[in-house]
């Protein structure tokens, strides 16, 4: 394997990793990630989801949402403290692998991050918007 051809595929692998731990922080973090609930966030989606996912009894499901709700405040706070840093780790390494490719990849690299931004910023500003109707 070629030098060029070794330094394209940790890049590539690189991009990748970050990617998924991009992913998984997120997830991690309070983010919907895979949640086949439109809500997503908060007690009531979190609530729903287990519920879903465990075929939880109503009076399961109202212990549950009451468990995070009774924590929200604290993992919001967590959050905020904790999101900045994630924003500034995350803009090292898009500049660090941006420096890796080619001017086209740059180009679609950076597109898919306005992207990945787009949503996450959408999340954010879902989860703090009040939810409609009775939960």
């Amino acid at each position: 394997m070629t030098l060029f051809t070794r330094s394209k595929t940790l890049a590539v692998l690189l991009l990748v990793a970050v990617f998924l731990a991009g992913g998984l922080s997120g997830w991690a973090l309070g983010s919907r990630a895979s949640m086949p609930h439109p809500g997503g966030r908060g007690p009531d989606a979190m609530a729903a989801f287990l519920t879903h996912r465990l075929h939880l009894s109503d009076t399961q499901r109202d212990s549950v949402r009451a468990i995070f709700a009774r924590h929200d405040p604290e993992m919001r706070a967590i959050l905020s403290d904790v999101r900045p840093r994630m924003d500034s780790l995350r803009a090292v390494l898009h500049a660090e692998i941006a420096a890796q490719l080619t001017p086209a990849q740059r180009e679609e690299h950076a597109r898919l991050m306005a992207e990945l931004e787009h949503h996450r910023q959408r999340e954010r500003r879902d989860s703090t918007m009040p939810k409609e109707g009775p939960h």
